[in-house]
């Protein structure tokens, strides 16, 4: 054959045995060399190309490796025959490759974000290096299905200490979410379920499990309106009592102790407590959670280190009665605990040590500085804005006096950079509020921007809806 002409660029960062291979490469699956040519010597092609017989060597082993040749000894390289694939990963690998285009969000206001800028990140590192070491190579192995021991015991002390519940570290189960705990906690219910959701409520429980099954029961400022629940057919219920999400209405006595009769009244009854929120009240003291006013182990507990400590953590749990142990180990003795055994140990020496709690008490000052300044500015620039659910948590709801739809303020406020969440995105059924209704989340937004954010978005609604009178 002819010598290859191949250009070479010393002054690239590729090396020049790389150039050589993709040159003699892309010629054989062209058909630009045919089957069976053999390949000119490495010393020959070396003199002609006026590079080192050891770059020719390189890309000629590369070429044999990936069978776009062959080797015959003491004769020479041979083109061998190939199929299409190189050709067709050739042309898909020159395909153009559309761009995600990605938003840009100056004010984002969703109810899940954390102050980021105050997490612990010097302390939590050393944990992680003390755990990440050769004595704790047993961790390299699966652990206990429920989680680890040492973690279910830190989390049964501080649901003593912060939420009145008593429970031993054989009632909790650990797990990545909500969402991955919550169908292992209705399959241990059984399967005749008839299944009821607070309306508005957490919008990935549908989802989750019983989009097309479930019973919506409606929410006042007092929680969940259990006189409606009485009269449905359900018998398992999931409820945010201590702050409803997404609402922010604190289930009052009267009607915990109503719910509590309802799931004692028959035994297949259950009420799901998930404890939303809870750390983080602002005015009047801690409501005790449910599960620690049950008598007669009706009440699951479910709760995660989500809005405490960070949501990619995924470390949420469950507290089961003991009644349901038994079956919980019948049904699920096969399971592997889906959180990494690691984080689980690094969150149990954090929480030993005391540092949890010490973290909970300066994010509650954090918070509540925001949500004292956010209220504040509110009533006093826009006292037209209704605001509800301002008791605890991490967001407050807003209603707004605009006769626009709910989709088109949160497209004119994306238009400005800002996101922000209609409680539309939460409802199982319809609801007509008088005015549109929205989350407003200030935990991921800084202190010093929160004025700043609310401006903007008033400003741009203003600014579309003349004659508005916020």
């Amino acid at each position: 054959m002819d010598m290859l002409m191949f250009k070479l660029d010393n002054g690239t960062e590729k090396p020049l045995y790389e150039q050589l291979y993709n040159g003699i490469k892309d010629a054989i699956i062209q058909k630009q060399i045919e089957v069976g040519t053999k390949l000119p010597s490495k010393k020959k092609l070396a003199e002609f190309l006026n590079i080192s017989q050891t770059t020719i060597e390189i890309a000629y082993a590369q070429l044999m490796a990936e069978g776009y040749v062959a080797s015959k000894p003491r004769i020479g390289f041979f083109v061998e025959e190939i199929d299409e694939l190189p050709y067709i990963e050739k042309e898909l690998l020159n395909m153009p490759v559309g761009k995600v285009e990605k938003k840009i969000v100056q004010f984002d206001f969703h109810p899940g974000k954390i102050d980021a800028d105050s997490f612990p990140f010097s302390l939590w590192r050393k944990y992680a290096k003390n755990v990440y070491d050769i004595s704790s190579k047993e961790l390299l192995e699966i652990g206990d299905p429920q989680g680890e021991f040492a973690l279910r015991v830190e989390i049964a002390k501080y649901l003593y200490q912060s939420r009145g519940i008593v429970c031993s570290p054989e009632q909790i189960v650990i797990g990545s979410g909500t969402e991955q705990l919550l169908p292992m906690i209705l399959r241990l219910l059984g399967n005749d379920l008839k299944f009821a959701l607070e309306n508005p409520g957490y919008s990935a429980i549908p989802k989750i499990q019983m989009q097309n099954r479930a019973i919506p029961i409606p929410v006042d400022e007092n929680g969940l309106i259990v006189d409606e629940l009485e009269k449905t057919k359900a018998n398992i219920v999931y409820i945010t009592p201590s702050h409803q999400f997404p609402t922010g209405a604190v289930l009052s006595a009267t009607r915990r102790t109503q719910l509590l009769n309802w799931a004692a009244k028959d035994k297949s009854r259950y009420i799901i407590e998930d404890d939303y929120d809870s750390e983080f009240r602002y005015i009047g003291k801690p409501i005790p959670a449910l599960q620690g006013l049950d008598q007669n182990g009706k009440v699951i507990y479910l709760s995660t280190f989500t809005k405490s400590l960070m949501p990619s953590l995924r470390v949420a749990y469950f507290v089961l009665p003991s009644t349901l142990l038994q079956k919980y180990m019948e049904t699920f003795s096969f399971y592997t605990s889906t959180v990494p055994r690691f984080d689980q140990h690094i969150l149990a020496d954090f929480m030993r040590d005391g540092y949890f709690s010490k973290h909970l008490n300066r994010m509650r000052k954090i918070y509540r500085k925001k949500h004292e300044k956010l209220t504040r500015f509110l009533e006093t620039y826009y006292p037209d804005v209704i605001i509800t659910g301002d008791l605890a948590g991490m967001h407050i709801l807003i209603s707004v006096p605009l006769s626009i739809e709910e989709d088109q303020l949160k497209q004119i406020a994306a238009m400005n950079h800002i996101a922000i969440y209609p409680i539309s995105d939460y409802l199982l059924s319809p609801i007509d509020y008088q005015y549109p209704t929205f989350l407003l989340g200030f935990g991921g937004i800084p202190l010093d921007q929160i004025e700043k954010g609310i401006h903007q978005l008033m400003q741009c609604w203003n600014h579309e809806m003349s004659g508005g009178r916020i």
